[in-house]
């Protein structure tokens, strides 16, 4: 275990820390309600909607999870020219965060995905969105933003979604640009996509979108060394965070794999896990941390965000809590 009064002291440097956040923009909606009866007019079920809530999802979020730790976000993505847009740039505002790199499109609507839950339970979800990449104009337009910007931020962290705002021409510049600034670039990828992020400073996928960018299932212990080899082989990061779920993390390196057991004391929901590892990871590495530290500070903050319920934050005094409260 790392020394404590290390970790505290990276994570008191959080505040202040500028991140610029690319990707997907998400608005998520959520319409609550009950079901009493089956629809006559098919075999569905009547739900009665009592309340609503819009929240940040996607890239969005991850822009929420840094925002909780103290640092700056800025937000670069594409947005529809609509009323989904208004109210998630409504709700960025609100969490401060800066979306002055967003740029809007006629082209395009805002992506919104509407969950439907009643008695606790999901019944449905609507999506509106397009998934077509973007125009070479409108990629033009981002990395325009972005060369004028790059010298504000820390660091840069690439969200992927799949919604075609991250393509191989935007990453390719975009991780030219960072290593040309000596800019931490970090990727939460996605699993069709593992072409498209190469060398940049660190990759954090999970355990299954892993298997899919090195085409091979674990199947044994010793497996997972040679799936973390065939990545850092393929793509070239300076470091691979595989995220193992209860099996907590592998940290591969030149120097070889770190496992890092799981921090978790009970396990919820794991949703939005992955935005909070990147961000934390990111966040730590601005702070200079080295990829060890980061990675057990990251670890604390998922084992603090997989007890709660929902796409859920973490704060520092909840990762110091955890970490005073750990054993060495």
């Amino acid at each position: 275990m790392e020394n404590k009064n290390k970790l505290k002291s990276i994570i008191s440097k959080f505040k202040g820390k500028s991140i610029l956040v690319v990707g997907d923009l998400i608005l998520d909606h959520h319409i609550f309600g009950k079901v009493e009866r089956i629809s006559p007019e098919a075999p569905v079920p009547v739900v009665w909607a009592n309340k609503e809530s819009f929240v940040c999802g996607g890239a969005a979020n991850v822009g929420l999870n840094l925002r909780a730790l103290g640092a700056k976000v800025s937000m670069c993505g594409v947005t529809g020219s609509d009323d989904f847009a208004k109210n998630l740039f409504s709700i960025m505002a609100k969490a401060g965060i800066d979306s002055g790199l967003v740029v809007k499109s006629n082209k395009r609507p805002t992506t919104l995905k509407t969950r439907i839950i009643a008695n606790h339970q999901q019944i449905a979800r609507v999506d509106w969105e397009s998934i077509e990449l973007l125009s070479s104009q409108t990629n033009k337009m981002l990395l325009d933003k972005i060369r004028k910007n790059i010298n504000r931020f820390d660091a840069v962290i690439i969200e992927d979604y799949g919604k075609g705002v991250v393509n191989p021409v935007l990453v390719k510049e975009l991780v030219g640009l960072c290593r040309a600034k000596n800019k931490i670039v970090t990727v939460d990828p996605k699993e069709e996509h593992f072409d498209y992020y190469k060398n940049v400073t660190a990759l954090t996928p999970n355990l299954k979108e892993a298997q899919v960018a090195a085409n091979m299932k674990i199947r044994k212990k010793k497996d997972l060394l040679t799936l973390g080899k065939v990545i850092m082989n393929k793509l070239n990061p300076k470091v691979l965070l595989v995220t193992l779920g209860e099996g907590g993390m592998a940290l591969f390196s030149d120097k070889g794999v770190c496992r890092i057991p799981t921090a978790a004391l009970e396990v919820f929901d794991v949703t939005g896990a992955g935005d909070t590892v990147i961000s934390v990871f990111t966040l730590a590495l601005s702070c200079g941390a080295d990829f060890k530290q980061a990675a057990i500070i990251a670890n604390f903050a998922a084992g603090i965000v997989v007890g709660k319920l929902g796409a859920a934050t973490v704060d520092k005094k909840e990762i110091v809590k955890i970490i005073n409260e750990s054993r060495n």
